[in-house]
């Protein structure tokens, strides 16, 4: 049985996925046993019939268009090695990257899950790499741009993990859904990805319930991963894509944040929420026409 399963999850993205599993091909972990697997959710190109000609070693599972969630929990529902990796098809990791981050899971039995030191092409941080539990304040600082700004305050930078140096490794809230290596033990106790979310946001779930079951989750900037950031999502993103998205918003926000005793608070952030879906629909629609639409993916 492999200590490390790497899953990744593709739809329509092949040139990406293409350079994603070559770069595990050149830098597999020098201490562990590797299997990759890649879920294939539905491609429309020929993204499945590259895995099996070019990477006859990879294990290709064909499916339908079924979500995140849903696709990378068929490998998790197996089971048998000791670490898990669910990486997005727009990353590419480096030499010592897999090694260092199964260290530190190895360092201190309390980790449950790792996230890496996520850069962009332009070299800048993704900043998704590390992040805090959004709260209402810091979502909306975060959307509008305020909170993104050198000068925003802690409550409203809070999501980005301020607290936390771009090259400090630490105990964060959450990192991010397109590098979590994760330990076995940890996701035979938390549970599988929340299927309720088909894309986006069911990576700040699990982290939460990490947290919630006495799991660390840190970030580990020793070790470098490239995120092709926006590399599908440049394109007009589908309108589905933005349903989605805001739902798993919305559904984040009333299984963890939802004040039972303050129903007008519920409703303003609910009314944000759509407010906001409403504004990116029309954007979308607007920079999206004569553009092909953009494969699913989580960039």
């Amino acid at each position: 049985m492999p200590d490390l399963e790497v899953v990744i999850v593709s739809h329509g993205a092949e040139a990406l996925l293409r350079r994603c599993l070559a770069s595990l091909r050149a830098h597999p972990p020098g201490g562990a046993v590797m299997r990759v697997t890649v879920v294939d959710s539905g491609s429309p190109d020929g993204t499945p019939e590259m895995v099996a000609r070019e990477f006859p070693e990879v294990r290709l599972v064909r499916r339908g268009n079924i979500g995140f969630s849903a696709a990378n929990n068929l490998v998790l529902r197996e089971g048998g090695a000791e670490a898990v990796l669910l990486l997005n098809p727009d990353t590419e990791i480096y030499a010592g990257t897999l090694d260092t981050c199964l260290a530190r899971l190895a360092a201190d039995p309390q980790v449950g899950m790792v996230g890496a030191k996520l850069v962009r092409e332009d070299g800048e941080l993704d900043h998704a790499a590390k992040r805090s539990f959004p709260t209402p304040l810091s979502a909306l600082a975060h959307f509008t741009g305020i909170g993104r700004g050198e000068g925003a305050g802690a409550s409203l930078s809070q999501y980005r993990a301020t607290h936390l140096g771009d090259d400090e490794a630490g105990e964060v809230d959450a990192v991010n859904g397109a590098f979590m290596l994760c330990r076995a033990a940890a996701v035979a106790q938390v549970g599988l990805l929340d299927e309720g979310y088909w894309l986006y946001m069911e990576d700040l779930d699990w982290c939460h319930r990490f947290w919630d079951a006495g799991w660390k989750v840190f970030y580990e900037p020793a070790a470098v991963a490239l995120h092709v950031k926006g590399g599908s999502s440049a394109r007009r993103r589908a309108p589905r894509q933005e349903i989605a998205f805001h739902r798993g918003m919305g559904r984040f926000y009333r299984r963890f944040d939802a004040p039972a005793a303050n129903p007008l608070l519920n409703l303003a952030v609910y009314l944000g929420i759509g407010a906001k879906l409403a504004v990116s629909l029309a954007i979308t629609a607007v920079r999206g026409r004569g553009r092909p639409r953009a494969p699913i993916s989580k960039s």
